[in-house]
Protein backbone atom coordinates (compact mmCIF):
# COMPACT_ATOMS: atom_id res chain seq x y z
CA UNK A 1 0.00 0.00 0.00
CA UNK A 2 1.41 3.36 -1.06
CA UNK A 3 1.73 6.24 1.38
CA UNK A 4 1.14 9.97 0.86
CA UNK A 5 2.46 12.45 3.41
CA UNK A 6 0.85 15.90 3.63
CA UNK A 7 2.93 18.75 5.07
CA UNK A 8 1.18 21.96 6.22
CA UNK A 9 2.81 24.10 8.93
CA UNK A 10 1.80 24.94 12.51
CA UNK A 11 -1.11 23.34 14.36
CA UNK A 12 -3.65 26.17 14.15
CA UNK A 13 -6.47 25.58 11.71
CA UNK A 14 -5.29 27.60 8.75
CA UNK A 15 -5.83 27.47 5.01
CA UNK A 16 -2.77 25.21 4.73
CA UNK A 17 -4.57 22.59 6.84
CA UNK A 18 -7.93 23.11 5.15
CA UNK A 19 -6.47 22.53 1.68
CA UNK A 20 -4.55 19.47 2.90
CA UNK A 21 -7.70 18.03 4.50
CA UNK A 22 -9.78 18.73 1.40
CA UNK A 23 -7.40 16.66 -0.74
CA UNK A 24 -6.88 14.00 1.95
CA UNK A 25 -10.62 13.42 2.40
CA UNK A 26 -11.19 13.28 -1.33
CA UNK A 27 -8.40 10.72 -1.74
CA UNK A 28 -9.77 8.65 1.17
CA UNK A 29 -13.30 8.75 -0.25
CA UNK A 30 -12.30 7.76 -3.76
CA UNK A 31 -9.41 5.34 -3.26
CA UNK A 32 -8.95 2.24 -1.12
CA UNK A 33 -5.25 1.48 -1.52
CA UNK A 34 -3.56 4.52 0.04
CA UNK A 35 -2.21 5.38 3.46
CA UNK A 36 -2.58 9.12 4.04
CA UNK A 37 -1.00 11.09 6.87
CA UNK A 38 -0.66 14.77 7.79
CA UNK A 39 2.27 16.07 9.89
CA UNK A 40 3.31 19.55 11.00
CA UNK A 41 7.11 19.72 10.79
CA UNK A 42 7.40 22.30 13.58
CA UNK A 43 5.47 20.14 16.07
CA UNK A 44 7.49 17.14 14.94
CA UNK A 45 10.67 19.12 15.60
CA UNK A 46 9.62 20.63 18.92
CA UNK A 47 6.04 20.96 20.23
CA UNK A 48 6.93 23.83 22.56
CA UNK A 49 8.56 25.72 19.68
CA UNK A 50 5.41 25.31 17.56
CA UNK A 51 3.22 26.72 20.35
CA UNK A 52 5.51 29.71 20.84
CA UNK A 53 5.61 30.47 17.11
CA UNK A 54 1.82 30.15 16.74
CA UNK A 55 1.12 32.46 19.68
CA UNK A 56 3.77 34.91 18.51
CA UNK A 57 2.35 34.95 14.97
CA UNK A 58 -1.22 35.68 16.12
CA UNK A 59 -0.08 38.40 18.52
CA UNK A 60 2.17 39.94 15.90
CA UNK A 61 -0.55 40.39 13.28
CA UNK A 62 -3.02 41.53 15.95
CA UNK A 63 -0.88 44.11 17.76
CA UNK A 64 1.78 45.15 15.24
CA UNK A 65 0.34 44.57 11.76
CA UNK A 66 2.53 47.16 10.02
CA UNK A 67 5.78 45.54 11.16
CA UNK A 68 4.45 42.08 10.24
CA UNK A 69 3.55 43.34 6.79
CA UNK A 70 7.04 44.80 6.33
CA UNK A 71 8.69 41.59 7.54
CA UNK A 72 6.53 39.40 5.30
CA UNK A 73 7.33 41.40 2.18
CA UNK A 74 11.03 41.62 3.09
CA UNK A 75 11.56 37.91 3.75
CA UNK A 76 8.75 35.98 2.03
CA UNK A 77 7.86 38.06 -1.01
CA UNK A 78 11.18 38.95 -2.57
CA UNK A 79 12.13 39.18 -6.27
CA UNK A 80 13.27 35.96 -8.00
CA UNK A 81 16.79 37.37 -8.30
CA UNK A 82 17.13 37.61 -4.51
CA UNK A 83 17.84 34.32 -2.75
CA UNK A 84 16.16 33.25 0.46
CA UNK A 85 18.38 33.10 3.51
CA UNK A 86 17.40 30.77 6.33
CA UNK A 87 20.99 29.86 7.16
CA UNK A 88 20.78 30.06 10.93
CA UNK A 89 18.09 27.43 11.32
CA UNK A 90 18.20 25.63 7.99
CA UNK A 91 20.52 22.79 9.15
CA UNK A 92 18.20 21.88 12.04
CA UNK A 93 15.07 21.66 9.90
CA UNK A 94 16.82 19.93 7.00
CA UNK A 95 18.00 17.27 9.43
CA UNK A 96 14.50 16.94 10.91
CA UNK A 97 12.97 16.68 7.44
CA UNK A 98 15.41 13.90 6.52
CA UNK A 99 14.53 12.15 9.78
CA UNK A 100 10.80 12.51 9.11
CA UNK A 101 11.12 11.05 5.60
CA UNK A 102 13.22 8.15 6.92
CA UNK A 103 10.62 7.36 9.60
CA UNK A 104 7.49 7.74 7.48
CA UNK A 105 8.88 6.38 4.18
CA UNK A 106 6.27 8.11 1.98
CA UNK A 107 5.88 7.37 -1.71
CA UNK A 108 4.71 10.94 -2.32
CA UNK A 109 4.84 14.20 -0.33
CA UNK A 110 2.26 16.96 -0.78
CA UNK A 111 3.24 20.40 0.56
CA UNK A 112 0.51 22.92 1.39
CA UNK A 113 2.95 25.39 2.96
CA UNK A 114 6.06 26.94 1.46
CA UNK A 115 8.54 26.07 4.22
CA UNK A 116 8.35 22.25 3.94
CA UNK A 117 8.50 22.67 0.16
CA UNK A 118 11.62 24.85 0.51
CA UNK A 119 13.35 22.21 2.66
CA UNK A 120 12.44 19.34 0.34
CA UNK A 121 13.71 21.30 -2.65
CA UNK A 122 17.04 21.78 -0.84
CA UNK A 123 17.26 18.05 -0.04
CA UNK A 124 16.51 17.14 -3.65
CA UNK A 125 19.20 19.46 -4.95
CA UNK A 126 21.67 17.88 -2.49
CA UNK A 127 20.73 14.41 -3.76
CA UNK A 128 19.29 13.44 -0.36
CA UNK A 129 15.69 12.92 -1.47
CA UNK A 130 14.23 11.09 -4.45
CA UNK A 131 10.60 11.12 -3.29
CA UNK A 132 8.21 12.91 -5.67
CA UNK A 133 6.92 16.26 -4.35
CA UNK A 134 3.74 18.18 -5.16
CA UNK A 135 3.25 21.84 -4.23
CA UNK A 136 -0.38 22.82 -3.59
CA UNK A 137 -0.72 26.59 -3.20
CA UNK A 138 -3.20 28.14 -0.76
CA UNK A 139 -3.13 31.79 -1.83
CA UNK A 140 -3.72 33.60 -5.11
CA UNK A 141 0.01 34.25 -5.43
CA UNK A 142 3.19 32.30 -4.66
CA UNK A 143 5.59 33.71 -2.10
CA UNK A 144 9.33 33.28 -2.47
CA UNK A 145 9.67 30.63 0.26
CA UNK A 146 8.16 27.85 -1.85
CA UNK A 147 10.61 25.35 -3.31
CA UNK A 148 10.78 25.22 -7.09
CA UNK A 149 13.85 23.21 -8.05
CA UNK A 150 13.18 19.50 -7.84
CA UNK A 151 9.42 19.90 -7.34
CA UNK A 152 7.57 17.42 -9.55
CA UNK A 153 4.11 18.99 -9.83
CA UNK A 154 2.54 22.35 -9.03
CA UNK A 155 -1.21 22.71 -8.34
CA UNK A 156 -1.80 26.38 -9.08
CA UNK A 157 -4.50 28.89 -8.14
CA UNK A 158 -4.83 30.61 -11.51
CA UNK A 159 -3.66 30.85 -15.12
CA UNK A 160 -1.89 34.10 -14.20
CA UNK A 161 0.28 32.33 -11.62
CA UNK A 162 1.00 29.54 -14.10
CA UNK A 163 2.23 32.06 -16.66
CA UNK A 164 4.38 33.78 -14.03
CA UNK A 165 6.05 30.52 -12.94
CA UNK A 166 6.85 29.68 -16.55
CA UNK A 167 8.16 33.17 -17.32
CA UNK A 168 10.13 34.00 -14.16
CA UNK A 169 11.26 30.58 -12.96
CA UNK A 170 11.23 28.52 -16.17
CA UNK A 171 8.99 25.84 -14.63
CA UNK A 172 8.19 23.31 -17.36
CA UNK A 173 4.59 23.30 -18.59
CA UNK A 174 4.19 19.55 -17.96
CA UNK A 175 4.71 20.16 -14.24
CA UNK A 176 1.93 22.74 -13.83
CA UNK A 177 -1.83 22.31 -13.48
CA UNK A 178 -4.33 25.04 -12.60
CA UNK A 179 -6.61 23.56 -9.95
CA UNK A 180 -7.70 26.71 -8.16
CA UNK A 181 -7.22 26.67 -4.40
CA UNK A 182 -8.70 23.25 -3.54
CA UNK A 183 -11.79 23.31 -1.30
CA UNK A 184 -13.54 20.39 0.35
CA UNK A 185 -15.83 18.26 -1.82
CA UNK A 186 -18.73 18.96 0.57
CA UNK A 187 -18.59 22.53 -0.73
CA UNK A 188 -20.81 21.80 -3.70
CA UNK A 189 -20.48 23.79 -6.89
CA UNK A 190 -23.20 26.33 -7.61
CA UNK A 191 -23.91 26.80 -11.31
CA UNK A 192 -26.41 29.66 -11.12
CA UNK A 193 -27.27 31.99 -8.24
CA UNK A 194 -29.91 34.55 -9.10
CA UNK A 195 -32.54 34.42 -6.35
CA UNK A 196 -32.18 36.62 -3.27
CA UNK A 197 -33.99 36.44 0.05
CA UNK A 198 -36.82 38.98 0.44
CA UNK A 199 -34.91 40.38 3.39
CA UNK A 200 -31.23 40.20 2.50
CA UNK A 201 -29.07 37.94 4.64
CA UNK A 202 -25.35 38.71 4.87
CA UNK A 203 -22.62 36.45 6.29
CA UNK A 204 -19.80 38.24 8.14
CA UNK A 205 -16.62 36.21 8.41
CA UNK A 206 -13.49 37.14 10.31
CA UNK A 207 -11.59 33.89 9.84
CA UNK A 208 -11.23 30.89 12.16
CA UNK A 209 -9.49 32.93 14.84
CA UNK A 210 -12.15 35.65 14.77
CA UNK A 211 -9.72 38.31 13.56
CA UNK A 212 -10.81 41.02 11.20
CA UNK A 213 -12.24 43.92 13.21
CA UNK A 214 -15.92 42.95 13.13
CA UNK A 215 -16.59 44.78 16.42
CA UNK A 216 -15.63 48.05 14.71
CA UNK A 217 -18.92 47.67 12.84
CA UNK A 218 -20.92 47.16 16.04
CA UNK A 219 -22.89 50.42 15.99
CA UNK A 220 -23.80 50.07 12.34
CA UNK A 221 -24.84 46.44 12.66
CA UNK A 222 -27.03 47.21 15.66
CA UNK A 223 -28.87 50.00 13.87
CA UNK A 224 -29.44 48.10 10.62
CA UNK A 225 -33.08 47.76 9.60
CA UNK A 226 -32.94 46.16 6.15
CA UNK A 227 -30.48 43.29 6.54
CA UNK A 228 -30.04 40.18 8.69
CA UNK A 229 -26.46 39.42 9.68
CA UNK A 230 -24.93 36.05 10.51
CA UNK A 231 -21.53 36.54 12.16
CA UNK A 232 -18.93 33.76 12.02
CA UNK A 233 -16.90 34.20 15.20
CA UNK A 234 -14.62 31.18 14.77
CA UNK A 235 -12.80 30.41 18.01
CA UNK A 236 -13.22 33.96 19.30
CA UNK A 237 -15.50 33.37 22.32
CA UNK A 238 -15.22 37.02 23.40
CA UNK A 239 -16.65 38.15 20.06
CA UNK A 240 -19.37 35.52 20.20
CA UNK A 241 -20.47 36.48 23.72
CA UNK A 242 -20.36 40.19 22.93
CA UNK A 243 -22.72 39.82 19.95
CA UNK A 244 -24.94 37.44 21.90
CA UNK A 245 -25.26 40.05 24.65
CA UNK A 246 -26.77 42.53 22.17
CA UNK A 247 -29.86 40.28 22.04
CA UNK A 248 -30.89 41.52 18.61
CA UNK A 249 -33.11 39.48 16.32
CA UNK A 250 -31.37 40.54 13.11
CA UNK A 251 -27.82 39.65 14.27
CA UNK A 252 -26.88 36.04 15.02
CA UNK A 253 -23.37 34.98 16.16
CA UNK A 254 -22.09 31.59 15.02
CA UNK A 255 -19.27 29.64 16.69
CA UNK A 256 -16.63 27.60 14.90
CA UNK A 257 -18.23 25.34 12.27
CA UNK A 258 -16.22 22.16 11.88
CA UNK A 259 -18.78 20.58 9.54
CA UNK A 260 -18.18 21.46 5.90
CA UNK A 261 -21.73 20.42 5.00
CA UNK A 262 -23.06 22.95 7.54
CA UNK A 263 -20.82 25.61 6.07
CA UNK A 264 -22.02 24.68 2.59
CA UNK A 265 -25.66 25.11 3.69
CA UNK A 266 -24.79 28.44 5.27
CA UNK A 267 -23.29 29.69 2.00
CA UNK A 268 -26.50 28.68 0.21
CA UNK A 269 -28.67 30.39 2.82
CA UNK A 270 -27.08 33.85 2.55
CA UNK A 271 -27.06 36.43 -0.25
CA UNK A 272 -23.47 37.66 0.14
CA UNK A 273 -20.40 37.32 2.33
CA UNK A 274 -18.27 40.03 3.95
CA UNK A 275 -14.87 38.51 4.53
CA UNK A 276 -11.13 38.92 4.68
CA UNK A 277 -9.33 37.87 1.48
CA UNK A 278 -8.10 34.50 2.75
CA UNK A 279 -7.45 32.01 -0.04
CA UNK A 280 -9.75 29.21 1.11
CA UNK A 281 -12.74 31.34 2.15
CA UNK A 282 -12.63 33.30 -1.09
CA UNK A 283 -12.30 30.09 -3.13
CA UNK A 284 -15.29 28.56 -1.35
CA UNK A 285 -17.37 31.66 -2.04
CA UNK A 286 -16.29 31.68 -5.70
CA UNK A 287 -17.30 28.02 -6.00
CA UNK A 288 -20.70 28.92 -4.52
CA UNK A 289 -20.93 32.01 -6.78
CA UNK A 290 -21.57 34.03 -3.65
CA UNK A 291 -20.95 37.80 -3.98
CA UNK A 292 -17.85 38.67 -1.93
CA UNK A 293 -17.29 41.97 -0.12
CA UNK A 294 -13.90 42.57 1.50
CA UNK A 295 -14.00 44.90 4.49
CA UNK A 296 -10.42 44.44 5.74
CA UNK A 297 -7.28 42.42 5.09
CA UNK A 298 -4.69 41.07 7.49
CA UNK A 299 -1.12 42.18 6.67
CA UNK A 300 1.10 40.11 4.43
CA UNK A 301 -0.62 37.35 2.48
CA UNK A 302 -4.13 38.78 2.54
CA UNK A 303 -3.06 42.19 1.29
CA UNK A 304 -1.37 40.55 -1.69
CA UNK A 305 -4.40 38.32 -2.29
CA UNK A 306 -6.57 41.44 -2.25
CA UNK A 307 -4.55 43.08 -5.01
CA UNK A 308 -5.08 40.08 -7.28
CA UNK A 309 -8.79 39.75 -6.47
CA UNK A 310 -9.39 43.46 -7.16
CA UNK A 311 -7.44 43.29 -10.41
CA UNK A 312 -9.56 40.35 -11.60
CA UNK A 313 -12.76 41.99 -10.25
CA UNK A 314 -13.66 38.86 -8.28
CA UNK A 315 -14.58 40.82 -5.15
CA UNK A 316 -16.03 44.15 -4.10
CA UNK A 317 -13.83 46.17 -1.75
CA UNK A 318 -15.69 48.12 0.91
CA UNK A 319 -14.89 51.65 2.03
CA UNK A 320 -14.50 51.45 5.81
CA UNK A 321 -15.60 55.08 6.18
CA UNK A 322 -18.92 54.48 4.43
CA UNK A 323 -21.96 52.46 5.44
CA UNK A 324 -21.38 48.73 4.96
CA UNK A 325 -25.10 48.07 4.51
CA UNK A 326 -25.56 50.79 1.90
CA UNK A 327 -22.52 49.62 -0.06
CA UNK A 328 -23.64 46.00 -0.11
CA UNK A 329 -27.21 46.86 -1.09
CA UNK A 330 -26.07 49.25 -3.83
CA UNK A 331 -24.05 46.45 -5.45
CA UNK A 332 -26.54 43.61 -5.06
CA UNK A 333 -29.37 45.74 -6.44
CA UNK A 334 -27.34 46.91 -9.44
CA UNK A 335 -27.89 44.32 -12.17
CA UNK A 336 -25.11 45.73 -14.35
CA UNK A 337 -22.55 45.39 -11.54
CA UNK A 338 -23.74 41.88 -10.75
CA UNK A 339 -23.60 40.78 -14.38
CA UNK A 340 -20.05 42.13 -14.65
CA UNK A 341 -19.05 40.26 -11.48
CA UNK A 342 -20.65 37.04 -12.77
CA UNK A 343 -18.58 37.33 -15.94
CA UNK A 344 -15.39 37.75 -13.88
CA UNK A 345 -16.23 34.66 -11.79
CA UNK A 346 -16.99 32.63 -14.92
CA UNK A 347 -13.70 33.71 -16.53
CA UNK A 348 -11.74 32.66 -13.44
CA UNK A 349 -13.49 29.28 -13.18
CA UNK A 350 -12.96 28.59 -16.88
CA UNK A 351 -9.22 28.88 -16.27
CA UNK A 352 -9.28 25.89 -13.91
CA UNK A 353 -7.91 22.85 -15.73
CA UNK A 354 -8.58 20.11 -13.16
CA UNK A 355 -11.42 19.64 -10.67
CA UNK A 356 -11.02 17.40 -7.62
CA UNK A 357 -12.04 14.07 -9.24
CA UNK A 358 -9.44 14.71 -11.93
CA UNK A 359 -6.87 15.78 -9.33
CA UNK A 360 -7.30 12.43 -7.55
CA UNK A 361 -6.82 10.52 -10.79
CA UNK A 362 -3.76 12.62 -11.60
CA UNK A 363 -2.23 11.95 -8.17
CA UNK A 364 -2.90 8.20 -8.45
CA UNK A 365 -1.45 8.02 -11.96
CA UNK A 366 1.53 10.17 -11.05
CA UNK A 367 2.18 8.11 -7.92
CA UNK A 368 2.03 4.82 -9.80
CA UNK A 369 4.30 6.00 -12.60
CA UNK A 370 6.81 7.60 -10.23
CA UNK A 371 6.94 4.50 -8.03
CA UNK A 372 7.60 2.30 -11.05
CA UNK A 373 10.20 4.56 -12.59
CA UNK A 374 11.90 6.75 -9.96
CA UNK A 375 15.13 6.56 -11.86
CA UNK A 376 13.68 7.78 -15.18
CA UNK A 377 12.64 11.11 -13.67
CA UNK A 378 10.26 12.31 -16.42
CA UNK A 379 6.60 11.69 -17.06
CA UNK A 380 4.81 13.10 -20.06
CA UNK A 381 2.12 15.57 -19.14
CA UNK A 382 -0.05 14.26 -21.99
CA UNK A 383 -0.20 10.80 -20.35
CA UNK A 384 -1.14 12.16 -16.93
CA UNK A 385 -3.58 14.70 -18.37
CA UNK A 386 -5.29 12.04 -20.45
CA UNK A 387 -5.85 9.79 -17.42
CA UNK A 388 -6.96 12.72 -15.26
CA UNK A 389 -9.53 13.76 -17.85
CA UNK A 390 -10.79 10.22 -18.53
Amino acid sequence: MKKILFLPLLQMQSGHHQVAEALMDHLKNHTDDLTIKKIDLLSYTNKSLEKVITKGYLNWIRYAPETYNLAYKSFFYVPPTKKQSFKWYQPLFLKKMEQLLAEEKPDLVVCTHGFPSYLLSKLKMKGKCDIPIINVYTDFFINSVWGREGIDLHFLPSQQVKAKLARKYQIANHKMFVTGIPVHEEMTKTIDRKKYNERLKILLSGGNSGLGGILKLADELKSSSNVDFLVLCGNNKKLYNEILSWDLEHIKPLGYLSSRSEMNKLYEEVDAIVSKPGGVTISEAIRKRLPIFVHSALPGQEEINLRYLKEKELIFELDQKASLENQVLSVLRDQQKMNHWEQAITAYLQGIELEKPEIVELIKTFLNQKTCSRQSGFIKQSEIFHVARA
